[in-house]
């Protein structure tokens, strides 16, 4: 059974997302032995990349980001490829990471030691403790919990394709179910998508339909400083009632929203 990891590249006016899915493709071989695959619209020649898997859509959306914590931008962000990845992975078994993924250990291994079909994170950590985190426990005040499309793990078969196909459905009518699931933000995120479809298919209540992700799954948010990254250590300043604290992170996976940043280090 071939395994890999699936990465999605889409360069805007500022953020070289394809520099991030080279960082990723590289920790991906040293921690986890996995080869990956890159979808982007540009041609890559990089041997760092299993294959290279060419995608023309224009669907962008307008997202606010942050730069070192103070200075903003308003860039084009295209954010919906991530429904067709059933049909786009080259693997039977896949591990779908987002390019600011830094990995530094080996849990996200353990993906293929499982007998569920599909694995998501439903809980991440903040890693600075003193901020309010209730938005990443459900998609709205009165939707479905949330889960996190940062890392996914499937197989393919009968049900992971039911999944992405209920994905692409959720996509091509997100007006409805946002209105539905009573969602406040206008912009389509894959975090909502498949928190959507994952309570479908759980017969619209809590249930097992897929697995928890192994590992823990910690970020920084676009406000926070990340100041060094190494093979197994991660040096940040985190932005808490406008000052900034230090911490280190050390054999820790971390998903980095500032993109600015993670860019100035790689």
């Amino acid at each position: 059974m071939s395994k890999g990891c699936l990465v999605f590249a889409f360069n805007n006016e500022q953020i070289d997302y394809i520099k991030q899915a080279k960082n990723l493709a590289t920790r991906a071989k040293t921690f986890l032995d996995l080869k990956t695959t890159v979808v982007t619209d540009v041609d890559i020649q990089d041997e760092v990349f299993d294959k290279v898997i060419i995608v023309k859509d224009k669907s962008y959306t307008t997202k606010k980001t942050y730069r070192n914590g103070t200075e903003t931008s308003k860039l084009s962000f295209k954010n919906s490829n991530r429904i067709y990845s059933y049909d786009l992975s080259p693997y039977n078994e896949t591990l779908i990471l987002d390019s600011d993924v830094i990995i530094c250990n080996k849990d996200y291994k353990k993906c293929f030691e499982t007998k569920k079909d599909i694995l998501l994170f439903k809980n991440a950590f903040d890693i600075c403790t003193h901020r309010k985190t209730d938005e990443f426990d459900f998609v709205s005040n009165t939707g479905c919990e949330f889960y996190w499309a940062t890392c996914v793990y499937f197989k393919k078969n009968k049900n992971t394709k039911t999944f992405f196909e209920l994905l692409h459905h959720i996509y091509e009518n997100y007006t409805y179910y946002k209105q539905i699931y009573q969602i406040p933000s206008n912009v389509y995120r894959n975090d909502f998508a498949f928190s959507i479809a994952i309570h479908m298919l759980n017969n619209f209540q809590q249930g097992n339909f897929v697995g928890e992700f192994p590992g823990t799954l910690y970020y920084s948010i676009d406000r926070d400083i990340v100041k060094s990254i190494s093979d197994k250590e991660i040096l940040l300043l985190t932005e808490f009632q406008n000052k900034h604290i230090p911490v280190k992170l050390k054999n820790t996976n971390l998903h980095c929203m500032n993109k600015f940043a993670l860019e100035e280090l790689l």
